[in-house]
């Protein structure tokens, strides 16, 4: 997995903050400073949901119909090598469907919508495994949305980290040297941690000789740190 350190662009306020008197009751003079520091990476896990929609004329032709399709839908993806545990159930609805043309309500039947979200690990061949599943639901195949990750991100969290405290402490060092201190000990730190979402719009899934192309982009993690250094002797 390719990793690419990013040092902290956005633009914050670097305070200095000398008390009146550090002995009567007041905060230790110090430096208060952020530091930001973003690493990004090649997902390697595909997210995706997908499942069927179906009208029937009536409530049990629905379920059935739609039973049927989702059990072609699950079956397709552990053919392909999807683990039973990384499907889950999404959603799942029945309701009334009506035709309200002509200032009437006509009812057309009943709709039953069945999702599941099924994790791929293998992001190359992630296109095929979602054709051969939508190809099994046929004509009631549904893709909602697809999304990435990284299934590993330790080593994205600990270099994001460790880019974060270079730049809170060369701002830290800087900001001392200017007000003429010495830059002591740190006092405090506060860490925030982020992981972006990789969205991808996925309208639906067209039948192509072809697999459906699926590009994963880039992921990242970001730090923020808030750190609180005294002033030296």
């Amino acid at each position: 997995m390719a990793l690419a350190a990013c040092g902290g662009t956005t633009a914050r306020a670097n305070q200095v903050t000398v008390p009146e008197n550090s002995e009567s009751g007041g905060q230790m003079a110090g430096i208060s400073v952020s530091g930001t520091g973003e690493i990004t990476g090649t997902p390697d896990t595909v997210s995706v949901d997908l499942g069927v929609s179906v009208l029937g004329n009536t409530v049990d032709e629905a379920t059935s119909k739609a039973a049927d399709a989702a059990n072609a839908v699950i079956e397709s993806l552990k053919a392909n090598g999807v683990d039973a545990a990384e499907i889950t159930t999404t959603n799942y609805s029945i309701y009334p469907e009506y035709d309200y043309r002509s200032d009437s309500q006509v009812l057309l039947g009943y709709r039953v919508n069945n999702t599941v979200r099924a994790r791929i690990s293998d992001v190359t061949n992630s296109g095929s495994v979602i054709d051969d599943a939508s190809k099994a639901a046929g004509d009631a195949a549904m893709v909602s949305g697809i999304s990435f990750s990284i299934e590993d991100d330790a080593a994205m969290v600990e270099a994001a980290r460790e880019a974060a405290w270079n730049d809170a402490f060369k701002k830290a060092s800087q900001l001392a040297e200017l007000s003429g201190r010495a830059l002591g000990p740190v006092v405090s730190i506060s860490e925030t941690v982020s992981r972006p979402p990789v969205p991808v719009d996925f309208a639906r899934i067209e039948a192509a000789d072809a697999a459906t192309p699926i590009e994963p982009g880039t992921a990242s993690v970001s730090i923020d740190l808030q750190v609180e250094f005294s002033f030296g002797s």
